[in-house]
């Protein structure tokens, strides 16, 4: 069983940890409950106390996958593979 040190700190077991999903940095808050405390990861937040991701929440509901939004990112989408230059293919390698 975990004990509080003299700076009032305690080690999180690292199977509580892991089932948490709490690494280090985040911040956890204790929310008292009428049988004790409850320990919960705490949402990120900015100075103003802020969730920074909040006005991101939802604007890439699409169909595409991660993958074809990341080649449209890229501007390698849409490409036929096809139409892809191979190393056997290309037309300079034997120009050398």
């Amino acid at each position: 069983m975990p004990s509080v040190t003299s700076k009032g700190q305690v080690t999180i077991p690292k199977a509580v940890r892991e089932a948490m999903g709490i690494k280090p940095g985040d911040e956890v808050i204790f929310e008292e409950t009428v049988d004790g405390y409850v320990i919960q990861k705490d949402a990120p937040t900015t100075d103003k106390g802020t969730d920074p991701f909040e006005k991101y929440r939802g604007i890439a509901d699409s169909e595409a996958t991660m993958p074809e939004r990341m080649r449209r990112l890229r501007g390698e989408y849409p490409r036929d593979v096809d139409d892809a230059p191979s190393s056997d293919t290309d037309e300079t390698a034997g120009e050398r």
